[in-house]
């Protein structure tokens, strides 16, 4: 794997709303619903959520003691520009294939991560997907992205060019 390449650093899931999600070392996404046993799996636009390791970091700094998942993301990954991704591009992970359906969400109530530094990073940097081919994901995995209009490559070599917003 290329240095620069993305990579999964851990998957979480929860089975059920409202609770912590776990780490697990392997996941089973299953095409048009999410990860096998997650709640929030289903046919909606937001099967799978990514967030990127960078950004645990980054609230890490200001004093938090976070894991990843602890923002209640599905794959946390490492090297992934997410201000690069749009909605109608595709991740490729382990066996699986994501569609970015939503960069970023609105949060109707405060997180208690909100509460205790006043910042929350799923708003901004949050990844939501749907399954376009299941598949196997595993820790340590590459993430590859193609993009909408048929580019692609490494995620972390994606990240280092020019877009608009």
């Amino acid at each position: 794997m290329d240095a620069a390449a993305g990579r999964v650093v851990a998957i979480s899931i929860s089975r059920e709303k409202g609770t912590p999600k776990q780490n697990v070392s392997m996941a089973v996404l299953v095409e048009d619903w999410g990860i096998e046993g997650d709640a929030h799996a289903g046919r909606w636009r937001r099967q799978v959520s990514l967030l990127p390791l960078e950004s645990i970091e980054s609230m890490r700094e200001k004093g938090l003691n976070l894991r990843p998942g602890a923002f209640g993301e599905n794959i946390t990954v490492q090297s992934v520009d997410v201000r690069g991704l749009r909605s109608g591009d595709r991740i490729l992970i382990g066996d699986a294939e994501l569609e970015v359906t939503q960069v970023g969400k609105e949060c109707r109530a405060k997180c208690a991560i909100y509460e205790r530094v006043g910042d929350c990073i799923m708003p901004r940097e949050g990844i939501f997907a749907t399954v376009r081919r299941g598949g196997k994901v595993t820790v340590g995995d590459p993430v590859e992205v193609v993009r909408r209009d048929g580019s692609g490559g490494s995620v972390g070599q994606l990240g280092t060019e020019s877009r608009g917003r």
